[in-house]
């Protein structure tokens, strides 16, 4: 398994904000605790590769909305907001390395924050970031691999994936005030601590949970749930409006 990362931008004080009050950032801070989540994926068996072709753009450490990697293609996104649009070119030769390209073209917009893959079926957001025409090329690009594809309208939230992520293949941890639950009436609900509003992104790796620790009574939910939890603090990529699916593209190397 590959994980591709991307070091914190000494920028990242500039980042795009859309739903948080912009608090400062400690940078060294900030890197500290890229770091450790980089550690977290070679302890989980990830090949981490950590490119630096992006630290002129401040939201470059948030590398999973550059591109959807399938075990087919990799589908490089165009972004939703002009800032951060020069990173996708930069990471386009990196994953062509690994897989066949294909692109989101203007007027379709795409951020992989939007996408959330579980086995064979993939839900994407409509988001700020994400457009219908945008959606409209996804679906045209990965019929052929027989995927399930569900469109899913978000509002209160920046990404699909700040309201839902898969705990498992059967079960999704969800925020219902950020959207329905009834998307999911095929898998097992968990539904986050209502006082921790940005709970709702988990990271499975190799069956093994993780959460961001700034949200402990989320944690107690997925253990009672049946799932053990591994917290990591990322208290400063989270000012940056980040998560921890965020700072990764996981998929695995295709061997020819």
């Amino acid at each position: 398994m590959i994980a591709l990362t991307h070091k914190v931008s000494p920028k990242i004080n500039q980042c795009e904000l859309s739903n948080l009050s912009r608090k400062t950032i400690d940078f060294p801070l900030a890197q500290r605790q890229h770091q450790h989540y980089c550690q977290i994926l070679i302890k989980e068996g990830f090949r981490v590769i950590e490119l630096t072709v992006n630290l002129d753009f401040p939201d470059s450490v948030f590398i999973e909305d550059t591109a959807v990697v399938l075990d087919e293609v990799a589908i490089l996104c165009n972004m939703g907001i002009p800032s951060r649009a020069g990173e996708v070119q930069n990471i386009a030769p990196i994953l062509a390395n690994f897989q066949k390209v294909m692109n989101i073209n203007p007027p379709g917009t795409l951020e992989g924050g939007d996408v959330l893959i579980v086995d064979k079926n993939i839900y994407v957001g409509l988001s700020s970031r994400t457009n219908r025409e945008g959606v409209r090329q996804f679906e045209e690009i990965v019929q052929e691999f027989e995927y399930g594809i569900s469109t899913i309208p978000i509002g209160d939230c920046l990404h699909l994936k700040s309201a839902c992520t898969a705990l498992d293949m059967e079960t999704i941890l969800i925020n219902p005030e950020w959207i329905d639950p009834s998307y999911f009436t095929e898998y097992a609900v968990v539904e986050i601590e209502k006082n921790e509003p940005y709970a709702a992104n988990c990271l499975n790796l190799n069956g093994n949970v993780y959460l961001p620790s700034a949200f402990p009574k989320t944690a107690e939910k997925i253990e009672k749930a049946g799932f053990p939890v591994n917290t990591i603090n990322i208290s400063e990529l989270q000012k940056a409006e980040g998560a921890l699916t965020c700072s990764s593209i996981l998929f695995k190397e295709i061997i020819s």
